[in-house]
């Protein structure tokens, strides 16, 4: 989450407001607040169950968000609404609703007999607070014009409350700048993000094999697992600073506009989600690449005894997700076809993480080790252990089926805000995670080797191992003869 401000009203404000640590026992106390708003005598009340917030219809649970003088909703409920309303209502109606009810409250309290100056102080921080969560955790939500302009009514109206004492004003001028701070920020990134790496396919580079000394391999740049195994962390962590928690939602908005038409999110903007899964896929083939495009037999045993070992340290820091595609590069067909490399390999490494990695049972050993890391990381004491980094399709699986499994609306009409609950739990695990400082040091060679060697398509990678090793069947020898003939009438 966004450091706040450091301005001392907001700051002692902030400290007189009820909070709770943000999802300190998931579905458990935390997640109801301290102070319930006077919701009594609607039939659109929210419901809870155990003291936790189970359903409630939308305008009940804006209701909810909004602060008065004497409630303001705890950290654990704003991160939830606001992340998962947006499947509901566009961000800048939901500004809309939220200026009515502060309009509303103002009115309120300007119609006594006497103006309650004091109350309409303590009001306006209040809503000063909301507005600062929100710009500095979903800053995103602000990018488009009428987003602004009810941001800004909405600062207009609280700045009125206190306009003999200048603070308010400052605030909200230090707070929309930070905001267009943030915005500026992520469309630079959105300019200059990556382009999808494109596999090698030339013939002169696949068909001719070259002497085994004239080949830059990644040992010739990096020989220590380890060393391997962090840089692979610093490019994670790199990439999935860009992944934002709305980024993350969008697969639930995603699904709704295929299933309902009804589009509740900008479903073209997934392209921070896209850019790391690519990397995934370019650090599979990468490892494809490295082994099958080496001549010798006994070299290329040691590269894929070396990327087992770079598995491995990268499942000792925390790194799932690295190690997961180090695995996968090893267990595509062009690799796993490499008997006699594979025969002189010692495998029981490599066994070791496969049992972590296997699939049965929802992934129930990979599941055990991440809980173990998240565990790990809640009691750190260096960066070094607070290193998580989950596989990230898993991961992104695991929210789609969430919301695919349960329903957004319950029989009553009411939203299933219990749902909600779970999944905003999980992103925000990923965004607490994500916001880790790789504490290794960066090697700017190894990571231009991983960033930008090339990579051999499917189809070149087949070529590679049959040269390496040539076809023990017929099926082999007629995949070989068609891929050859293939890729020289493309040339």
């Amino acid at each position: 989450m966004a450091e706040p401000l450091c301005n001392a009203s907001v700051k002692k404000c902030k400290e007189t407001m009820p909070q709770t640590p943000i999802f300190s026992s998931m579905l458990g106390s935390g997640c109801s607040g301290q102070v319930q708003p006077d919701t009594s005598e609607r039939s659109s009340d929210p419901i809870y169950q155990d003291g936790n917030l189970i359903s409630g219809s939308l305008e009940a649970l804006i209701e909810r968000l909004v602060p008065t003088t004497d409630y303001y909703p705890d950290r654990t409920y704003i991160f939830t609404f606001l992340l998962s309303s947006r499947v509901f209502i566009h961000p800048h109606e939901l500004l809309a609703k939220v200026g009515q009810l502060c309009l509303k409250q103002k009115q309120q309290l300007e119609t006594g007999i006497e103006t309650d100056k004091a109350k309409l102080k303590s009001f306006a921080a209040r809503i000063i607070q909301l507005l600062k969560e929100w710009t500095e955790t979903f800053p995103y939500d602000f990018q488009d014009e009428k987003s602004m302009k009810e941001l800004k009514e909405i600062a207009h109206r609280i700045t009125q409350c206190d306009e003999e004492n200048g603070t308010v004003k400052k605030i909200i001028s230090q707070m929309t700048q930070n905001l267009l701070m943030s915005l500026s920020a992520r469309n630079q990134f959105q300019e200059i993000r990556e382009k999808f790496r494109q596999p090698v396919t030339d013939k002169g580079t696949i068909l001719k094999t070259k002497p085994q000394s004239s080949q830059k391999d990644i040992l010739s740049v990096c020989c220590d697992p380890l060393i391997l195994a962090q840089q692979l962390t610093h490019i994670e962590l790199e990439r999935v600073s860009n992944i934002y928690p709305e980024d993350l939602m969008q697969i639930v908005s995603h699904v709704d506009s295929l299933d309902n038409h009804k589009c509740r999110g900008d479903v073209t903007k997934t392209y921070n989600l896209e850019a790391y899964d690519n990397w995934f896929n370019c650090l599979s083939m990468l490892v494809a690449t490295e082994i099958c495009k080496v001549v010798k037999k006994k070299q290329r045993t040691r590269i894929v005894e070396f990327f087992i070992d770079v598995a491995r340290e990268c499942f000792n820091i925390g790194n799932f997700n690295s190690m997961m595609a180090i695995i996968s590069g090893m267990n595509l067909s062009p690799v796993a076809r490499l008997k006699k490399t594979w025969s002189k390999v010692k495998t029981a490494k490599f066994d070791v993480l496969e049992h972590h990695m296997d699939p049965s049972s929802n992934f129930c050993n990979y599941r055990t080790a991440l809980q173990g890391a998240a565990q790990r990381s809640l009691t750190a004491h260096s960066s070094r252990e607070k290193i998580v980094i989950p596989v990230f399709n898993l991961f992104i699986k695991d929210i789609y089926f969430l919301h695919k499994i349960h329903t957004n609306h319950l029989p009553n009409g009411q939203i299933n805000f219990k749902k909600f609950w779970e999944i905003s739990r999980q992103i925000h695990d990923f965004i607490t995670w994500k916001q880790v400082d790789c504490p290794f040091e960066k090697d700017r060679k190894i990571q231009s080797y991983l960033l930008t060697a090339p990579i051999y398509s499917e189809e070149a990678l087949f070529i590679a191992s049959f040269e390496s090793e040539g076809p023990e069947n017929h099926m082999e020898k007629d995949s070989w003869k068609t891929l050859r003939t293939t890729l020289l009438n493309r040339a």
